[in-house]
């Protein structure tokens, strides 16, 4: 399979017809979903939507040409609920489906903080302390190759400094071979490479164990804890570790670029040891969910899902000595706060997290201080450089077509 001609990707795809006449139905239902999901009275902001949309779309077809994405599904979203969404391209190069709103991609690693709301969440019912060592909570296996005096500790794992190994292990999903349990998996693997805090590290594993740890704290079967306490509170019907039935009709199949021709090739889908680290799947629409409940702070229809003072931690960077420029943020300083990365940049402060999965790459930055928010995702390889400086684009021409002040 190869892609189409780069112009037809892009017939019959303006983002405002694309709202007005194919999907107004259920962009009308998915913007009052979002709406609902948010507190009320909030500070007033209006957005002149058609500016948005005509300055954004060709922001949007360049960078998919750069970074040869076969398909792109836009949400961006104040902490009111869903402002614009567009869908460009094809989710299905061979069969030339187009991309909708409602299109199914794998989220990555976006969902690690998902997990770790529900890690908090116990937290917060005396389960554990942020800094108290993880091993005195574990009993059918411990973390091997501690450092004397240097344990592992609930922070380091929510911030990629414990020292834990990046780990993936990829099974292909009709292949012969299949991911262990989880307690298993963890048995045979866990151990750090470094001491805690020597360098950042990202690690897949020690988002694997947090999700054996809320398991463990709460006394349910992961999965059916994560539905329960995050994707149910905010109506994420489309998001699930394994695709239902109707999902997989929208399914979005995964590319790769071949390097020889330069054209995209479908890839096999994948499943991995570490699959609580992120093998996902959702809506652009949900993930707009998700993030309008993080620019609200944590509130959901008026109550919190997690406190204030917990969200309030996972938005302070956590160690200044491991802040960096990067140049995602356009060469500002860049750290971990819990789970997400934080920025400040034009004295506003930032929160990131991309995720990806061969043939799969997705986006979510959200500004605290206007409380906007960009998603995206993309059925396209290896594609953070290109979602990032588009999210930064589109802030910023959200920002320019908004009026009301800053909401802090």
């Amino acid at each position: 399979m190869t892609a189409a001609p780069a112009q037809s990707r892009f017939r019959a795809r303006d983002p405002r017809s694309a709202i007005r006449v194919q999907n107004i139905a259920r962009v009308i239902s998915a913007i009052a979903a979002a709406v609902a999901l948010a507190p009320a009275p909030a500070p007033a902001q209006s957005h002149n939507v058609d500016a948005i949309a005509a300055q954004l779309e060709p922001e949007i077809k360049r960078i998919m040409l750069e970074g040869k994405i076969p398909s792109a599904t836009v949400a961006l979203v104040s902490r009111n609920g869903v402002v614009w969404t567009g869908a460009y391209g094809y989710s299905n190069l061979y069969a030339q489906t187009p991309a909708t709103t409602n299109t199914v991609y794998l989220i990555g690693s976006t969902f690690k903080a998902m997990s770790a709301w529900a890690l908090l969440q116990q937290m917060e019912a005396g389960k554990f302390k942020l800094d108290d060592p993880v091993n005195n909570y574990l009993t059918e296996f411990k973390i091997r190759n501690e450092t004397p005096g240097k344990p592992v500790t609930f922070r380091h794992l929510l911030t990629h400094v414990s020292g834990l190994s990046v780990a993936f292990v990829p099974h292909p999903l009709w292949g012969e071979t299949m991911p262990p349990s989880l307690s298993q998996y963890l048995t045979d693997s866990l151990k750090v490479v470094s001491a805690p805090l020597d360098s950042v590290r990202y690690s897949n594993i020690a988002f694997t164990l947090v999700g054996y740890l809320v398991e463990k704290f709460s006394g349910q079967p992961y999965k059916q804890h994560m539905l329960r306490s995050i994707w149910m509170p905010l109506s994420m019907s489309s998001t699930a570790f394994a695709p239902t039935p109707e999902m997989e009709e929208r399914l979005a199949i995964p590319y790769v670029v071949d390097q020889t021709t330069g054209r995209n090739v479908a890839t096999q889908r994948l499943r991995a040891n570490v699959w609580p680290a992120g093998i996902v799947y959702g809506t652009v629409l949900n993930q707009a969910n998700w993030l309008i409940a993080n620019l609200n702070e944590g509130v959901v229809r008026g109550r919190p899902i997690i406190a204030k003072a917990t969200f309030d931690e996972m938005m302070k960077l956590q160690y200044p000595q491991h802040a960096s420029a990067s140049a995602d943020f356009g060469g500002a300083s860049t750290g971990y706060g819990l789970v997400w990365r934080l920025a400040t940049r034009r004295g506003e402060r930032l929160f990131a997290h991309s995720g990806s999965v061969p043939g799969y790459t997705t986006l979510l930055v959200g500004n605290l201080d206007r409380k906007i928010g960009f998603a995206i995702m993309t059925n396209g390889n290896q594609a953070h450089p290109y979602l990032y400086r588009l999210a930064d684009r589109a802030l910023e021409i959200m920002k320019a077509n908004t009026t009301g002040a800053r909401t802090n």
